[in-house]
């Protein structure tokens, strides 16, 4: 591979606390993910996206602390093969803000405010989600089984072992 990295699983980014931050996060989602064999026009991409545009508006608007960033990690289960041609099977976002105190919260799906909808998206196409506390603010995390995308979604309460940002 002329000496690059071969690929890995994992990628991991900061963001600025901005709608432009939470804008870009998703498009080097989709750009991650087609690296790693997931296709940009399939539903699961998008899926993907639409998830972490959520996740990272969330942050931006209820996680933001002046002077510090979101971090984003995206993983998938297996890592690709060198050549690109085994297709992960799951795909994991973790979106990190600096935050204490105010943790997400799934509103009803009768509710009729006309914002905090974000979550009832989260949770209708990710397969589980859940909040894990940090030392500073909070991670937000999801998987999406890649290989069935008719999973129904399963919060998850308690630490899972989410990646700690820093």
């Amino acid at each position: 591979m002329n000496g690059e990295n071969p690929p890995s699983g994992t990628f991991e980014m900061f963001f600025t606390s901005s709608r432009r931050g939470a804008r870009l996060a998703r498009r080097v989602v989709v750009r991650r993910l087609e690296e790693w064999g997931v296709p940009r026009d399939s539903g699961a991409s998008q899926s993907l996206a639409l998830i972490a545009g959520e996740l990272a508006a969330n942050a931006v608007s209820h996680g933001h602390v002046p002077g510090r960033r979101f971090h984003l990690r995206l993983s998938v289960q297996p890592p690709p093969d060198r050549d690109g041609r085994r297709a992960p099977a799951s795909a994991r976002i973790e979106v990190s803000d600096a935050r204490d105190g105010q943790r997400p919260v799934l509103r009803d799906r009768d509710d009729e405010a006309e914002c905090g909808r974000g979550l009832l998206l989260v949770d209708a196409l990710a397969s589980k989600w859940g909040v894990a506390e940090r030392g500073v603010g909070k991670t937000v995390w999801c998987e999406y089984a890649l290989a069935s995308e008719e999973c129904r979604s399963q919060q998850v309460v308690g630490d899972t072992g989410a990646g700690d940002a820093g």
